[in-house]
């Protein structure tokens, strides 16, 4: 029963989670989180470098994409947010490996990255606490039916993952897992 159960888990790791034909991507995530993707803080060692990921068939009437990165299994009684990236034009449909970095110098002109559950802006990467299951890291993209939301750098998760949810014509999501 655990291999079956494994193997589930395993085949889970690689699927994205789709919209209609709204599909997100990555050749840098797998089932498992490398150390690329690993916070450099907090007890971790990582290299906190954001993946590759592109998207594609998104659905008509979208006007700028959103991407978000969200542990639910941090015991936070929240979760927690990894990464915040909002107001990518519609005409844009990938962000290469380090877009994530603070001074996001290889995100598309206009985006936005706000702060995330680190208290920083960029991309946090996974470090969950030692001896935990391993948690999931839900990788999502959201297609929006606004060019721009009204916030900035300073928003707070909850606050852009409300105007995100107000404004989703869709979504599409890819989940990879670390523990440590």
């Amino acid at each position: 029963m655990k291999k079956l159960f494994m193997l589930a888990v395993a085949v889970s790791f690689s699927l994205s989670l789709q919209a209609g034909g709204f599909t997100l991507e990555s050749d840098d995530l797998s089932g498992q989180l490398t150390m690329d993707q690993v916070y450099n803080g907090f007890g971790c060692n990582g290299k906190n470098i954001s993946p590759e990921l592109s998207w594609s068939d998104p659905p008509k009437g979208t006007k700028s994409f959103a991407v978000t990165v969200y542990d639910p299994d941090a015991p936070t009684g929240s979760g927690w947010w990894h990464w915040i990236v909002f107001n990518i034009p519609a005409s844009v449909h990938k962000l290469p490996a380090g877009a994530g970095e603070p001074s996001g110098e290889l995100l598309p002109k206009g985006a936005v990255q706000s702060r995330t559950d680190f208290g920083k802006i960029g991309f946090g990467g996974a470090c969950p606490p030692v001896g935990d299951r391993a948690h999931r890291y839900i990788f999502t993209v959201y297609a929006l039916d606004i060019e721009k939301l009204p916030l900035d750098e300073n928003s707070s998760p909850a606050l852009v993952g409300y105007m995100l949810e107000k404004h989703a014509i869709a979504k599409a999501s890819l989940i990879s897992y670390y523990g440590r």
